[in-house]
């Protein structure tokens, strides 16, 4: 047997384990150890070489950065628990109510918000829907309209900072989880344009699909509304500066950030009067449980890409997508319409550990911007949530939609907002600036324009005066 086919052959064996079902960290390992004892017996590599596997995994397990997902993980369970979402979407909704497609716009803004402090796509989805989806259906809001804005807006928390997704990448792609963040502002930004730009399309072309709440439904304006909305949305707001500004200013690592983050949430619930030890305790066993998922995952992960490495898996990796058609965009096109695909079957955790390892030699090759690819693959790794028929923003939102609601309806309304997320990954492919502009590189300095002088030689030794640094 031929080494070069046992790169393929491990993908092909991986892929048989996850069709028939075995949970992907125990089928990473089992597929890894099994190509990795065949390959010393088949002389591709020594016994010798598996000696790195305890290596590595010690490494994963002292990790510094992954202690990060944890306290970021726990901030969010809190956060989640502790009413906020109910504060913001019946403040804002009021306040927005007047116009065409205020609802929409109210479950967009929030979306946002709660995605940055919850970083949970299925904490966004079911609070938003519980609260708001009988009240878009209530008064007269298209079915597919409601439910679509509502999945798409809890997918934002997959790219907004402080996002989970991002900080794997990072340490995936070797590159700062602060630079991760600052690049994923801009496509934050423009993300929540496009969904609102597309309430705003709706509104004008079919206003009666999105119509404003009648008078009776809406509370007097005035003080009390304002300071009903920035109860809810300056504290919120506060804690994500304060988390991601002291990343950005250097202040603090991201492990140093989640754990002051957590801090900041249980004062959140504190002063809205809703921490319980209940609370806690069920915020700390979701923590855990995501937690352990992620770091089983690595290690089978570890296992895999270690006896992939030593049949030459890389080099074969890198030959196929670095001989495509069109050199960086033809590469681009082709490892985003692949994770695209490989999102329906894959979570992104999944797809982090695996997949990213394998594409980052390759797009360092083409001199492809590593944040900008990662932040990029991040974007697209969100669609994995809403294209049916398993993305799990439409499992969870069809968990608590009234009856009344069709199956069909969900999935059917969360089409545009797919296509929507595709959007904007044509524009960053095509616009790197909307990533690379909020990076902050630091002063450059031309290797050219560097002169070094030396003092002149001594003419003897009794010119020669002795320095000590």
């Amino acid at each position: 047997m031929s080494i070069d086919i046992m790169p393929p052959l491990m993908f092909g064996g991986l892929v048989v384990f996850l069709l028939l079902g075995f949970p992907v960290a125990f089928s990473l390992s089992a597929v890894g150890l099994f190509f990795g004892f065949l390959s010393i017996e088949l002389g591709f590599f020594t016994a010798g070489y598996l000696g790195n596997l305890p290596l590595r995994v010690f490494g994963i397990l002292s990790n510094d950065l992954l202690l990060a997902i944890p306290f970021f993980t726990l901030m969010g369970a809190i956060l989640e628990r502790c009413g906020l979402a109910e504060d913001l979407l019946e403040g804002t909704g009021q306040l927005f109510g007047k116009i065409p497609g205020g609802l929409a716009y109210a479950v967009i803004l929030v979306g946002a918000v709660l995605g940055a402090i919850t970083g949970t796509v299925a904490a966004s989805v079911i609070a938003m829907g519980m609260i708001s989806l009988p009240i878009m259906i209530k008064y007269g809001y298209d079915t597919r309209i409601a439910t679509g804005v509502i999945a798409a807006s809890g997918t934002i928390t997959q790219v907004i900072p402080p996002s989970l997704v991002l900080i794997v990448l990072g340490d995936q792609l070797g590159r700062s989880v602060g630079d991760m963040y600052a690049g994923a502002i801009g496509v934050s930004v423009l993300q929540i344009l496009i969904f609102m730009g597309f309430i705003a399309i709706v509104s004008v072309v079919a206003p009666h699909k999105v119509p404003p709440l009648p008078p009776e439904a809406l509370v007097a304006r005035g003080w009390p509304l304002y300071w009903r909305v920035l109860k809810g949305m300056v504290p919120s707001i506060a804690l994500i500066l304060i988390v991601l500004g002291t990343i950005f200013m250097g202040l603090a690592t991201p492990t140093e950030a989640g754990a002051m983050g957590t801090v900041g949430a249980v004062v959140l619930a504190m002063i809205n009067g809703r921490f319980t030890w209940r609370l806690m305790r069920e915020a700390m066993g979701n923590t855990m449980r995501i937690t352990s998922m992620v770091i089983f995952i690595l290690i089978g992960a570890t296992v895999f890409s270690l006896v992939f490495q030593g049949v030459d898996g890389s080099h074969w990796v890198e030959y196929l997508l670095s001989h495509l058609p069109g050199g960086q965009v033809g590469f681009l096109v082709f490892v985003n319409i692949f994770v695209f695909f490989l999102a329906f079957f894959l979570d992104f955790f999944e797809i982090a550990f695996i997949i990213i390892p394998l594409l980052a030699p390759v797009a360092a090759k083409l001199d492809i911007d590593l944040v900008w690819f990662g932040v990029l693959l991040c974007i697209n790794l969100q669609t994995s949530f809403m294209h049916p028929p398993f993305g799990f923003a439409l499992f969870y939102l069809r968990s608590i939609a009234p009856k009344s609601v069709p199956t069909r309806d969900i999935y059917l309304g969360a089409i545009p907002w797919l296509i929507m997320q595709l959007l904007l990954v044509a524009i960053v492919i095509f616009w790197p600036a909307s990533v690379t502009y909020f990076v902050h590189s630091g002063p450059t300095v031309d290797p050219a324009s560097v002169h070094i002088e030396l003092p002149p030689a001594p003419q003897n030794d009794d010119d020669a005066v002795p320095v000590f640094r």
